[in-house]
């Protein structure tokens, strides 16, 4: 499988990357844990059905010292036991945030459990995220990027 195009190799496409890759590094000095952040984007790309970004955070994650057995449950994070309270509150902000045309969005359920493990700085960092990682999801599906050839710490 081919991408259909090279995005850098456009003005407006590199201008656009380039103001993404950015914001992805204000997102990254965050205080919500590395783990968490990838977690969420590994959720929102399973979700989204994005192989290169499910590929890119789970080989991450790995490569953080991720145990196969949380990576594996990540899909079914409600059923496993292997999630923090906190973890399991951005994997469910995630998935409501992802899902936006399943229902009426983020509930205050969802959004009032989220706010008891981060704080408003946290917060903004994680709804930065679940806004980014979507962004970045619907790129790669639209020019269908190959998932497989990733290695960790590739893009910085």
């Amino acid at each position: 499988m081919d991408p259909r195009f090279n995005y850098y190799g456009t003005a407006s496409g590199g201008k656009f990357m380039k103001h993404l890759l950015s914001a992805a590094k204000v997102v990254s000095g965050s205080t919500v844990p590395s783990t968490t952040l990838h977690l969420v984007e590994l959720r929102a790309s399973q979700i989204n059905g994005c192989g290169f970004c499910v590929d890119m955070h789970s080989k991450d994650l790995a490569h953080e010292g991720e145990t196969s057995v949380r990576l594996n449950l990540v899909a079914a994070w409600r059923e496993a036991t292997v999630f923090t309270d906190a973890e399991r509150a951005a994997l469910e902000l995630a998935e409501q945030g992802t899902r936006l045309a399943d229902g009426a969005g983020v509930s205050d359920e969802v959004w009032e459990n989220a706010a008891k493990h981060y704080d408003e700085e946290e917060l903004a960092t994680l709804v930065s995220l679940i806004a980014l990682i979507n962004t970045w999801n619907r790129l790669n599906v639209i020019t269908r990027q190959p998932a497989g050839s990733y290695e960790p710490g590739q893009f910085g």
